[in-house]
């Protein structure tokens, strides 16, 4: 229909791109372009178009999917691929709104009817006030993810509530991610070294996966910190269930509280990832402070480019506030410059593909109680995420790497093993 909006905002869109629309596009007056046999983005009405006015780019289509202004139709993954098969070829990059395109826009948001003032965002955006990574504020970005009740995670994730990257050791029909995160807590107290009577940090502890399968099954005295309430809760009734309320303690505390004498083996497992890059050496120190010579570290972490190092504006706003990610290289200096010695670095990023695809089913699946919990705003968060997160793991933009270091003795001993025991 050549006066739908449809029609309007298509060809501007092309012009920007320098080609052809990569997904549908159907608008409230239910006329739909672009190729048909691609999945459809659907603007439920003016609103939508008036977030893209206020916020164009990833922020923008993220509050119009959370607020449900905008949805997806098809294969919503499929739709990503295409995007940011465009974003390689450098099309994105290109379309930026000089004067002459921002004047276009405004012409064709006032021809129909967009224009206005801009959309509150919606209320699972996270507020964070104060100087950037004080503790306040950590307690606070770790708060907004980790705290939308254990109820919701107990859905969403397998028995053990691991909340990290299984290790998929098998294809075979029947294996799934519960036993993924089995194997990869059983691979992270293999490359620890752990004995019964060792003493065990976990710095960044969850709902208490690595503890609860550490004491359990090697027979550790363990203690784990985690910033978040809703997690230190979970772990306490799971050591009373467990009966392990004399063999490892949980508290809310922050990295910078630590003052412990050393442990044997210390782990954190994709934690790194909340502590910003300024305040990265304390944390290694940290880590190194708090082992005994030729005590071991596994350090499970993400890992990304120059690049969004915070995952983007989405990631950012609605998923991990205040997140850093480096290239691996830089994390490993840190760790060499606290005084590690780096022993293996282990490669996870295939596996992050399975593991967050099994959430998604998970999430699929059970959308009707999800929505019950968090709300339908909150599972499209969710959606966005899982679905998002795959994708990025899939093409390479995300890794994921289990790193092994120890804290040699002043002579150089480092007391391990001559190949790999783990393996």
């Amino acid at each position: 229909m050549p006066n739908s909006p449809a029609s309007r905002l298509v060809p501007f869109a092309e012009r920007l791109l320098g080609g052809s629309l990569p997904v549908g596009l159907r608008t409230w007056d239910g006329v739909r372009a672009g190729p048909p046999d691609a999945p459809t983005v659907v603007l439920r009405n003016r609103r939508a178009l008036r977030r893209l006015l206020y916020a164009p780019g990833e922020l923008g289509l993220a509050r119009a999917y959370v607020s449900g202004d905008l949805d997806v139709e098809g294969d919503l993954a499929d739709g990503f691929r295409r995007i940011w098969a465009l974003t390689r070829s450098g099309a994105v990059r290109g379309a930026k709104l000089g004067p002459r395109e921002w004047a276009e826009a405004l012409r064709i948001a006032v021809g129909l009817g967009v224009a206005g003032p801009p959309p509150k965002p919606p209320a699972e955006e996270a507020r964070l006030s104060g100087k950037l990574h004080t503790l306040l504020r950590d307690k606070s970005a770790i708060a907004h993810h980790y705290d939308l009740g254990n109820a919701f995670y107990q859905l969403l994730l397998d028995e053990s509530m691991a909340y990290s990257t299984g290790y998929w050791t098998s294809d075979e029909h029947g294996y799934g991610v519960e036993q993924a995160q089995w194997d990869k807590l059983e691979l992270i107290c293999r490359k620890l070294g752990l004995r019964p009577g060792m003493r065990l940090l976990d710095v960044g502890c969850g709902w208490g996966s690595l503890l609860v399968h550490a004491a359990k099954h090697h027979g550790v005295q363990a203690v784990g910190i985690t910033l978040s309430a809703e997690q230190r809760q979970h772990v306490r009734g799971r050591l009373a269930q467990h009966d392990l309320e004399e063999r490892v303690e949980v508290r809310r505390q922050d990295y910078r509280e630590l003052t412990d004498e050393p442990f044997d083996a210390v782990a954190s497992i994709e934690m790194g990832e909340h502590v910003g890059e300024e305040n990265y050496p304390e944390y290694t120190r940290t880590l190194y402070r708090m082992l005994k010579p030729t005590g071991r570290l596994v350090l499970q972490q993400m890992s990304r480019g120059a690049v969004a190092p915070g995952g983007g504006a989405f990631i950012e706003r609605y998923i991990a506030p205040d997140m850093t990610m480096r290239p691996l290289s830089r994390t490993l200096g840190h760790l060499e410059t606290a005084g590690f010695e780096i022993r293996d670095v282990h490669a996870l990023r295939e596996h992050y593909v399975r593991t967050v695809r099994a959430w998604e089913r998970t999430l699929e699946d059970n959308w009707d109680d999800v929505v019950a919990l968090i709300g339908e705003p909150g599972a499209r968060v969710w959606r966005l995420y899982l679905v998002g997160g795959a994708l990025a793991f899939e093409e390479n933009r995300m890794g994921v790497d289990q790193i092994l270091a120890v804290r040699s003795s002043d002579e150089g001993l480092s007391a391990m093993p001559t190949t790999r025991e783990w393996s």
